[in-house]
């Protein structure tokens, strides 16, 4: 049986245990309000860090880069 390649793999997660561990109560705070906190984080990471993060750590884990083609540059 062929193994069958995955398209996407999660980065990361937010919990309750990590606000607490920051020092926040979070004795109310609902699923929306964690759903939004983490929405709200994965477009401050995306726009801020991903891609830079993401080619530092390739490169430092010897990913190699495709030659780019003359219509590329």
């Amino acid at each position: 049986m062929a193994k069958q390649e995955k398209e996407f793999f999660p980065i990361t997660s937010v919990s309750r245990d990590d606000l607490e561990e920051r020092g926040f109560d979070t004795s109310e705070v609902d699923d929306d309000t964690m759903e939004r906190l983490a929405s709200k984080m994965s477009d401050d990471y995306c726009e801020q860090m991903f891609w830079t993060s993401m080619e530092i750590i390739a490169e430092i884990m010897g990913i190699p880069k495709r030659e780019k083609k003359e219509d590329e540059e």
